[in-house]
């Protein structure tokens, strides 16, 4: 009777043990690798080496977690690097600046592609509304080349900044600009142009001096 008990009591110790094992990888599944299987197995039992290897496994498993989030953590802070670039390259591509009181120029240099150019035009608007602009001077003196779609940025460009009460001018055009221009048959009847920035800003306040005068 008391062998039966000892076999009883052994067998539900063994399954208590495997239960505990179950446990333990259920929590493993759902993400928590701090938990453990305990055994008070004697050395070389069969469960005891399973609860080894289960344990071994989730302190590996553990460790990968740790290095995965480190990596992720990296990652996220070189993208947000990557971003505040972006922001800062962004700002400094499109530099507008009050040349003189209600003046804003905007240089452009380089390739003008559609977001670059709605990129512009938000910034610019947003200019002269802050700064209560009454003249927004355009410069593309750095600009070598111009296509129809270009051609039609400038022109998208001029219409908004003319809807905010704001006189747009264009200056810089270069004679090779000028001549694709007159063949693409681009209308520039709504910009004002000027031959350099100087030119169009001693304009400007000839013009406004005149008035006031």
């Amino acid at each position: 009777m008391s062998e039966l008990m000892n076999t009883e009591d052994a067998e539900a110790a063994l399954f208590d043990h495997i239960v505990d094992v179950l446990v333990v990888l259920a929590d493993v599944g759902s993400g928590d690798y701090t938990t453990r299987v305990k055994s008070s197995l004697p050395a070389g039992h069969p469960l005891g080496t399973l609860t080894s290897s289960v344990n071994q496994m989730i302190d590996s498993l553990a460790g990968e977690q740790e290095k995965a989030a480190s990596y992720r953590l990296e990652l996220e802070e070189k993208v947000a690097m990557i971003e505040t670039q972006r922001a800062a390259i962004r700002e400094l591509s499109t530099p507008i600046i009050e040349v003189w009181e209600g003046i804003l120029c905007l240089p452009i240099v380089g390739v003008l592609d559609s977001t670059r150019s709605a990129e512009m035009t938000e910034a610019l608007l947003s200019a002269i509304v802050e700064k209560e602009a009454r003249c927004s001077i355009i410069d593309i003196t750095g600009i070598q080349v111009m296509d129809t779609a270009t051609a039609d940025h400038f022109l998208r460009m001029a219409r908004s900044v003319k809807l905010l009460g704001s006189e747009c001018v264009l200056t810089g055009v270069h004679p090779n600009i000028a001549q694709t221009m007159v063949h693409m048959g681009v209308d520039l009847s709504e910009v004002i142009t000027h031959r350099s920035l100087r030119n169009a800003l001693t304009n400007y306040l000839d013009r406004t001096s005149s008035a006031t005068s």
